[in-house]
């Protein structure tokens, strides 16, 4: 059970979209108006790539191929937006000087953030919440933010 108190940062994001929100409204009361908006043009791996897989030969087992892994563009495209994003979150942590930062995201990418939170945006975490609310509308997270800190 945890409170979002007036002025708390709340980060709500993906691999391809973020919001950063804060509480206009109180403990009690949430309400929430948009400060930032990130979004990410991330097409899918197969319309970023139309080579094969590379493919290699072994020395020590003549006539012997193995086929190497394809590089999913998608994929790295969303771990690079949550560094893009943490590195947003970080400014706008130090120079509003943010003390209450509750983060909403799939676990993914929360995990992602996490490893590149630097040591003023953690000490400011309230909590972490690993749900992707990115497609719902401010009221819809209102209402479901008020029912996680309801406990």
């Amino acid at each position: 059970m945890f409170k979002i108190p007036r002025n708390a940062l709340v980060f709500v994001g993906d691999g391809r979209k973020a919001l950063f929100l804060r509480n206009t409204g109180d403990a009690l009361s949430l309400h929430l108006t948009t400060e930032k908006v990130f979004e990410d043009v991330n097409p899918m791996t197969r319309e970023q790539g139309s080579d094969r897989p590379g493919r290699v030969s072994a020395a020590a087992l003549p006539g012997r191929k193995s086929a190497v892994e394809t590089t999913d563009w998608h994929d790295l495209e969303e771990h690079r937006f949550a560094q893009t994003v943490a590195s947003a979150m970080e400014q706008m942590v130090r120079a509003n000087k943010v003390k209450a930062l509750v983060v909403v995201a799939p676990p993914r990418t929360l995990a992602d953030l996490r490893n590149a939170f630097d040591a003023d945006v953690r000490t400011c975490v309230l909590a972490e919440i690993g749900k992707d609310l990115t497609g719902h509308t401010v009221g819809e997270i209102e209402k479901h933010l008020a029912s996680e800190a309801a406990g």
